[in-house]
């Protein structure tokens, strides 16, 4: 699907995954007096990889601050921030912390509008990087999507480029309702995911899947890092002259669906990819709904390919053991060719 533009930028500039979060952020920060951003070490610092660096020095510490190290203490005060008409985005050190503040999420970020009879809502941000690839320590490198999935109320954002991080953290910070955005530590500084972004504002609607590869053999169906394995794969299943379309799906939260259905109601044929945990992953649910949806139109079993059932993420080479690398996804558009 085409992008949504609401101002047309003039100008672009190269940008990491990293570097297009921050002037995403600084462009909310100077568009709209209500947008706060904080978390730990989120000031001074510029957070644990550097994504708000120098935001504090140029907005302000009333705009951009540190808080003390509670999880719980971030999220539930955005939760009041939010409700009183400020727009909050807050930053957690890694998706694995998210657990300490869980409860905040659940029982009150989720349920705000509906305790309060529709009179308050929750337009606020929880940002933080998740995912393996790079070697991390427990709960440094987990992909928790699967539990927001669960808690209805939340739309859940993975951007796996540059260009949609910017549009979808500027659309994620406008939005009435809560957004918890993933960002992959993987993707933060990688060279292969350069690429020009626009230097003002614009916006990616959340809830709008988009092509990365057309193709008409095998659909990918994929988010985040992910994207780029399965690209990887698909130019692997080129050189035996098979043609993999890549669905980046861009949200979780909403799904969309309609998006999937086109693509393999052409190739017939689907393999979902994630980073999260193969049992009850979010390729569990994508699964389930093409089967409901497609169930005439598919030539053979859905498959899923994700990590291993591990708790925590392994670390050093183990890490890249057990997660979906370009031959586990190559594999599997083999298996589902010849099922």
């Amino acid at each position: 699907m085409m992008t949504q533009v609401l101002e047309k930028a003039t100008e672009t500039k190269t940008m990491t995954l990293l570097q297009a979060l921050t002037d995403a952020m600084d462009v909310m920060l100077a568009k709209d007096p209500k947008v706060v951003m904080y978390g730990e070490d989120v000031g001074r610092l510029g957070g644990v990889y550097r994504v708000t660096t120098g935001l504090q020095g140029k907005h302000g510490e009333h705009r951009v601050f540190d808080c003390p190290l509670t999880e719980a203490g971030i999220i539930g005060t955005a939760v009041g921030a939010a409700a009183v008409g400020m727009r909050p985005v807050v930053e957690l050190q890694f998706g694995g912390f998210m657990m300490q503040g869980f409860d905040q999420i659940f029982s009150h970020v989720s349920r705000f509008r509906y305790r309060s009879r529709g009179r308050w809502s929750t337009p606020l941000v929880i940002r933080f990087p998740f995912g393996g690839g790079k070697s991390l320590l427990e709960q440094h490198a987990d992909s928790p999507e699967t539990y927001l999935m669960h808690t209805p109320g939340i739309k859940v954002a993975i951007p796996s480029n540059p260009y949609d991080a910017k549009g979808m953290l500027i659309a994620a910070i406008e939005d009435n309702d809560p957004v918890v955005f993933f960002e992959s530590i993987y993707l933060y500084r990688e060279p292969s995911a350069r690429m020009d972004v626009p230097t003002g504002y614009y916006t990616v609607p959340l809830g709008q899947a988009r092509v990365a590869r057309e193709g008409s053999d095998v659909t990918l169906v994929t988010i985040g890092t992910m994207v780029h394995t399965c690209l990887a794969a698909a130019e692997q299943a080129a050189k035996a002259g098979i043609q993999c379309e890549v669905i980046d799906l861009r949200t979780v939260v909403p799904l969309d669906m309609e998006t999937v259905v086109a693509s393999v109601a052409k190739t017939g044929r689907v393999v979902v990819v994630h980073e999260a945990n193969l049992t009850l992953g979010p390729g569990a649910e994508i699964a389930a709904l093409i089967q409901e949806k497609c169930f005439y139109e598919l030539e053979a079993p859905v498959l899923r390919v994700a990590s291993f059932d591990t708790m925590p993420s392994p670390f050093n080479s183990l890490n890249h053991y057990s997660r979906p690398e370009a031959h586990h996804v190559a594999e599997a558009i083999k298996n589902v060719l010849s099922a």
